[in-house]
């Protein structure tokens, strides 16, 4: 079943009801979640639509990050959302088994609530069709204890660990500091 407005709903009031100071920085998601509903996880919704990511965490406290091949940065595992995924932790898990060849069965979470909801600006893309819109990128917290990594070669160019505290996005930079040693 495909991921719901009530659904992105509700995991955006759980991120806000942590983040209450985030509220204002996340107008424009709810405000597009408002007027587009559930064509809000569609790729097709040019005002916006959601994404999922994946901040792997592993015990040594370094995170998982990927260089992307179309982008040429370095970003966390991440992307679209399919009609396959019942949740966005279900998308952002998908993401990074596919993007990253990490087994499934040695990825395990918390609660759900994403770590970090990250708003930004996506070009337009003439090779797909595509015309400019953002992203609404639903960031979760997940930890391993695997080091394999086969990347896809189709999106992915490279892959580093890098130490929690050479992050430089805040907040996700604190908040993974806050959670390394921390059992989820």
């Amino acid at each position: 079943m495909p991921i719901t407005a009530q659904h992105v709903r509700n995991t955006l009031d759980a991120y806000l009801a942590q983040h209450p100071d985030e509220k204002d920085r996340l107008s424009v998601p709810s405000e597009v979640l408002d007027e587009a509903g559930d064509s809000i996880a569609s790729r097709k919704e040019y005002r916006g639509h959601v994404t999922a990511g994946a901040v792997l965490l592993r015990p040594d406290g370094r995170v998982l990050q990927i260089e992307h091949k179309a982008l040429g940065i370095w970003l966390f595992p991440g992307g679209h959302v399919e009609d396959s995924d019942a949740t966005l932790l279900d998308a952002a898990l998908r993401e990074l088994t596919e993007e990253t060849g990490i087994d499934p069965g040695h990825v395990w979470f918390g609660s759900g609530i994403p770590l970090d909801i990250d708003v930004h600006p996506i070009p337009v893309n003439p090779a797909k069709g595509e015309d400019a819109h953002q992203h609404f990128d639903f960031r979760f917290l997940l930890r391993t204890d695997s080091t394999d990594v086969e990347l896809q070669e189709e999106e992915v160019t490279d892959c580093t660990w890098q130490f929690a505290d050479t992050l430089t996005v805040e907040p996700v930079r604190s908040r993974v500091l806050a959670a390394v040693g921390q059992d989820i």
